[in-house]
């Protein structure tokens, strides 16, 4: 769900994001999350110019099948382009407001809750 709602703010914000981030610092952390593989890491190296390289790079994690792409992304984000985390960050209300109306630990009808944490706003927010 968090994974989902962060992807379509990635999307929304694609132009904004590729030609504003030099991707090497956050495919180093992709690849040590296991989020991109040694062979799109080298393949994304390839790419010479900053601007394309980003844009493959979000490209490849639109079509990501990793569960939490987005989840890391924007915490790899976080250290070096702060201001974008909290553009992000602006569009996450609703994210919010979902997450209260959820009963966390929930099992009933033999249904287990899946659940990870992000930080918003140095706040952790567990989403099922």
């Amino acid at each position: 769900m968090a994974n989902d709602i962060l992807k379509q703010i990635f999307q929304e914000m694609h132009l904004h994001i590729a030609t504003s981030i030099n991707p090497n610092s956050v495919m180093d952390v992709l690849l040590s999350k296991d989020v991109i593989g040694p062979d799109d890491y080298y393949e994304l190296i390839e790419v010479t110019v900053p601007r394309d390289r980003c844009r493959k790079m979000l490209s490849r994690l639109y079509l990501s099948s990793h569960p939490q792409a987005f989840i890391h992304l924007r915490l790899a984000l976080l250290d070096d382009y702060s201001w974008i985390v909290e553009e992000i960050d602006k569009k996450l209300p609703l994210l919010t407001s979902q997450l209260q109306q959820l009963h966390l630990g929930d099992s009933s009808h033999g249904k287990q809750n899946i659940c990870c944490e992000i930080i918003v706003s140095h706040r952790e927010i567990v989403i099922c």
